[in-house]
């Protein structure tokens, strides 16, 4: 929720899963975020990164190193390294 200034006074704000969509809830303890940062051709870090939260029911299931996979070849992270099953 955003006060008149438009500032977040949420004390909890969820997070949705990048593989599934699903919300993850704050008993969720089995889940992940990862930050991929982007850097420069010289291999320095860049101040900017890319980031993936994977709950825990795709952890679970074995699928978070897959997904990770779609999600950065979707994101342009990755090349030739995940491809759509036809």
């Amino acid at each position: 929720m955003e006060n008149d200034q438009g500032v977040l006074v949420d004390l909890y704000v969820p997070r949705k899963c990048a593989a599934t969509n699903r919300l993850i809830t704050s008993k969720d303890h089995a889940s992940v975020q990862i930050s991929i940062v982007d850097v420069d051709a010289d291999g320095r870090a860049l101040p900017t990164s890319t980031s993936f939260a994977l709950s825990g029911q795709v952890r679970a299931m074995g699928e978070s190193d897959d997904s990770l996979n779609r999600l950065a070849t979707k994101a342009g992270l990755l090349r030739n390294v995940w491809s759509y099953q036809k």
